[in-house]
């Protein structure tokens, strides 16, 4: 695994496959799709910034990389995607093999360019869109969170604030002395015009007539503008005292009905504003919302009570009313979004259903965070919106306004991108006519893009078979060039280059090959991605059925064995870990969609969508570690006999930390004998998980949910339900002090045997 860790530190790239099957056939016999994940903008410590312009080729418009051929002495280089002969421009003339640019050195092969001159004009925008349908206690939760974050963000940038509930409230924060609001209706559309007409943008300055071509800003003043949008310095006080005057929504709400809340409405003018007052600057609408969405066209319920939310069954059976109404609208407002360049941040918190399922869309083609929580209260919401805003170590490093491209070797096409992109429908050559997620183009818009951003890219080979093997082919690399072209969060533009070369490999005899260059950590989390995308556009789809067949011709084609002879069959240690994450992705909540929301199913998804692949593989399989008197922290099995009485284990499932007491810690503890001098060594024990938990969760975003249970406590089920249950209620007894699992699944030893049974065959 570490020489794919290697990689990874250099050009932030994990593959499936490090050698590729070279045809076609080739790579559909090998199961996992030839693939990347890639993290556009990882931060490198050693990575040079060149304060210059790249070299292009002039026919594919590649960039100058440690792969070209270079001729110092006739001053050409030779481009390593469509051979191209490029003359080197006068400010090269130096060149030679003493004296390279920086962006030849071998190592380099991910470098960025900076070739902005002058300072950044336009400051990031952040416009708040606050659901005031919540009882009182939420709603001072909610207001002392974002009074917090106000005081974290940078000086200079534009803050706005909308808030809503049965009405849109657009407040002019330009004018203190005093509070004004514009009010739009929650259950009628309004377009940007009317939203501009009934703004009055042009009382002073009458609106630019049609066939006039409008300025950058549609002729909009900027004291129009700065009624609405002020830098935070500025309006610090005019905000905090809104804030601290928010009342709850005032509309009486019957008791048979659930609040009319218009989230779709205050999203869309919270758009259209953005539109029309920074169009193609980093602008962030934040959406604070607080329950399901009852009017307007975005609604995912009805206001009756009597009428329940959605759930996956209803999906499945195509009874949810208001399900593709809503998906509609939300895909229309990413198309604005995307097209303005602005992103969509949820922070939704309720113990009901909000429409996640429905904004995903809206959330994920504009790169936008999503945080769910039971409560504005909840550690996970509060700890979350700090970190959007920290600066320092853990910071996210929020940029903007990404392009994102991609070249590569001839025979090699781009069926897609599943991760938080926009395709740019720019079709070309290297586009597959298979489309997997963001397809049909070889361009995305990333609209926001962080440090941790990560998009997982489906290639095809269509490569045909080679006739005469005796005819060796000239090269056997294929090449890729992923280009990023982003607004970092300095304000500079800058183009971010990573060049790589993969050996491929054909005909007899490469499965030695293919086996060593196997990254089954990689595998695991493409197939994760893929299977979700699968159930979430194909109808009638069985995931488990596609695993399963996935994982048998896997192991049929790349294990040992004899025919026919399960006992017999063994698979090479770089495939030996494959099958278990299978297992645990057949019952993760990717996978598994009984006992969740289809709003948990959808986050869940989201996360798993934009993260790198150290991170995917815990939401897979979680890790397991073990502390007790007799050894330090080690790892454990995950697997219900790691439960022991005397044992404390600390699960990391990425979206749940758990700290797991055994019976007999869990009584010394209630005994307080931790709080004894004479057992130090206890209180050691028991603060050694903590120490580790909290180090996990400082890393993290969103923050993960924080559980300290004790055996047979009634919150062991977040340990429980991730175990192997190789020990279940019904067969032989637990070890003494152990557990068992009250359930039918199969446990990994069945599950090993019924594979090797029918890989064999």
């Amino acid at each position: 695994m570490s020489e794919f860790l290697d990689l990874e530190s250099q050009d932030g790239v994990r593959m499936p496959w490090n050698v590729i099957p070279g045809t076609k056939q080739e790579s559909t016999n090998s199961v996992v799709p030839v693939s990347a994940i890639y993290t556009p903008i990882k931060p490198f410590p050693s990575m040079p910034v060149l304060p210059y312009a790249p070299l292009r080729c002039r026919t594919c418009r590649s960039v100058l990389n440690p792969f070209s051929t270079v001729d110092y002495a006739a001053k050409i280089w030779i481009c390593p995607f469509c051979f191209t002969r490029n003359h080197f421009p006068p400010h090269y003339a130096s060149i030679s093999d003493e004296n390279l640019p920086a962006e030849l050195f071998p190592q380099y092969t991910t470098i960025e360019y900076d070739s902005s001159l002058e300072k950044p004009t336009t400051p990031p925008v952040f416009i708040f869109v606050v659901d005031t349908c919540m009882i009182e206690e939420e709603l001072s939760f909610l207001k002392s969170a974002l009074s917090q974050a106000l005081g974290l963000l940078p000086d200079h940038s534009l803050v706005g604030l909308i808030t809503f509930g049965t009405f849109v409230h657009v407040h002019e924060l330009g004018f203190s002395s005093v509070p004004k609001t514009y009010i739009f209706k929650g259950s009628k559309e309004v377009n940007k015009d009317q939203l501009l007409e009934q703004m009055s943008f042009f009382l002073k300055k009458p609106k630019p007539t049609t066939g006039v071509i409008a300025g950058p800003r549609d002729g909009l003043s900027t004291e129009s503008i700065a009624r609405f949008l002020l830098p935070a310095s500025d309006c610090e006080f005019a905000l905090n005292s809104v804030l601290e005057e928010l009342q709850k929504d005032p509309w009486p709400v019957p008791a048979d009905q659930r609040a009319a809340r218009c989230t779709s409405t205050a999203l869309s003018v919270a758009a259209s504003m953005l539109g029309a007052c920074v169009p193609g600057s980093g602008a962030r609408i934040m959406a604070f919302i607080g329950g399901p969405s009852t009017e307007g066209q975005g609604a995912i319920v009805s206001k009756n009570l009597s009428e329940p939310i959605r759930s996956h069954k209803d999906l499945d059976k195509d009874s949810a009313p208001h399900f593709h109404k809503a998906v509609k609208f939300y895909e229309g407002l990413s198309k604005q979004l995307v097209h303005q360049g602005h992103v969509l941040d949820l922070f939704a918190c309720a113990l009901d259903q909000v429409g996640i399922a429905e904004i995903k869309i809206a959330v994920e083609r504009t790169g936008g965070l999503v945080v769910l929580a039971e409560s504005f209260g909840h550690s996970v919401f509060k700890d979350s919106l700090k970190r959007v805003f920290q600066t320092g170590d853990y910071e996210l490093g929020l940029s903007s306004n990404g392009i994102f491209e991609i070249n590569c070797s001839k025979d090699v096409k781009v069926q897609g991108i599943i991760g938080p992109c926009a395709s740019l429908e720019k079709k070309g050559p290297l586009s597959s006519d298979t489309v997997v997620g963001q397809g049909s183009t070889s361009a995305w818009k990333m609209c926001g893009l962080d440090k941790a951003t990560s998009l997982c890219l489906i290639f095809e080979i269509v490569k045909k078979e080679i006739p005469d093997a005796t005819v060796q082919p000239t090269s056997n690399q294929f090449y890729f060039q992923f280009l990023t072209y982003y607004q970092h969060s300095s304000g500079q533009m800058r183009l971010r280059v990573t060049t790589l070369s993969r050996r491929w490999v054909a005909g007899p005899g490469i499965l030695q090959d293919l086996i060593a260059g196997f990254d089954q950590e990689a595998a695991a989390v493409v197939m994760a991605r893929l299977v979700s995308f699968k159930m979430e556009t194909e109808a009638e789809f069985d995931p488990i059925r596609w695993l399963d067949k996935s994982l048998i011709r896997m192991c049929a084609r790349f294990g040992d064995y004899q025919k026919d002879s399960p006992s017999s069959f063994s698979l090479s240690p770089r495939f030996s870990i494959f099958p278990q994450f299978m297992f645990h992705l057949r019952r993760s909540q990717f996978v598994q969609v009984f006992n969740n929301s289809p709003d948990e199913t959808a986050y869940f998804r989201m996360i798993l969508n934009r993260e790198n692949v150290a991170n995917s593989v815990v939401m897979i399989q979680p890790s397991l570690i073990s502390y007790s008197f007799h050894s330090g922290p080690e790892p454990a099995l995950l697997d219900v006999a790691a439960i022991a009485a005397d044992r404390i284990l600390l699960l990391d499932a990425y979206f749940t930390v758990v700290i797991f007491h055994g019976s007999t810690i869990a009584q010394w503890r209630k005994a307080g004998y931790q709080d004894l001098p004479e057992h130090q060594a206890f209180a050691q024990l028991l603060q050694a998980p903590r120490d580790d938990g909290d180090q996990i969760i400082k890393e993290r975003f969103p923050v993960p949910r924080l559980v300290i249970c004790d055996q047979h406590g009634s919150q062991a089920r977040f340990l429980l339900a991730k175990l192997n249950p190789s020990a279940t209620y019904n067969n032989e007894a637990p070890l003494p002090g152990g557990d068992v699992i009250f359930t039918d699944d199969v446990g990994f030893e069945v599950f090993l045997d019924h594979l090797q049974r029918l890989a064999v065959q």
